[in-house]
């Protein structure tokens, strides 16, 4: 299983980034990352934090672990400062808040965060057939989520990522033990979006593929 977007107590979280990591080894995660909700007051107090322990954790827990962040609530009109900031601070994956819509989250966030390459799309609602097609185009994935209310649109998700090509990939969206979703329930929700056990074998693809790419240009 790797999942590419969870929460340690650097936000809202539950748990330290080192128990995160272990209890997801042992559940059989082969990697995570670590993507704390973070704008431009905080990011500088999380990503160094998450970049100087994702190593060690790596080679001692047996599970690749990838600091990362999740720019939230962030105005669009800043979103490319914001992601362009998380990445000089270190942050190998940077996800974006979607416009869930359980949340008051602005108008036109999932448009600027896919302008600003975002690496994830989390949770993006209602995504309109425009900003599916431009995330097929700027190559941002697209999040289907085990998380309680922030799934409820995996379904329409799915159909446009579906018809205009964009690509997958499933995440939990942890932020408690209980959160850790096994493989076989990850196929599960995917297969109730309405797809195949061949596509999520396809998003768990694309979430190793975006991993080897950034740890590429990280080496």
């Amino acid at each position: 299983m790797i999942d590419l977007h969870t929460h340690t107590l650097f936000s809202d979280g539950e748990l330290i980034p080192s128990e995160l990591a272990r209890r997801a080894a042992v559940k059989g995660y082969t990697a995570m990352a670590m993507t704390d909700h973070g704008d431009l007051s905080n990011m500088d107090l999380i990503i160094p934090r998450l970049v100087r322990v994702a190593e060690s954790l790596s080679r001692e827990w047996g599970i690749r672990v990838i600091p990362g962040i999740e720019v939230t609530h962030v105005p669009p009109a800043n979103y490319e400062e914001a992601v362009s900031e998380a990445r000089r601070l270190g942050a190998l994956i940077v996800i974006a808040h979607g416009e869930t819509i359980v949340e008051p989250v602005a108008e036109g966030t999932n448009r600027a965060a896919i302008n600003a390459r975002v690496d994830i799309l989390a949770h993006p609602g209602l995504i309109s057939e425009e900003d599916t097609m431009l995330a097929a185009k700027m190559g941002v994935l697209l999040e289907l989520t085990s998380r309680k209310g922030h799934s409820l649109t995996n379904g329409h998700v799915a159909s446009m990522a579906k018809k205009h090509g964009a690509e997958l990939v499933i995440n939990n969206d942890a932020h408690a033990p209980s959160d850790l979703i096994s493989f076989d329930q990850a196929e599960k929700i995917v297969r109730g979006a309405g797809l195949s056990s061949l596509e999520f074998e396809r998003a768990q693809a694309n979430a190793a593929a975006l991993i080897e790419k950034v740890l590429a240009k990280n080496r």
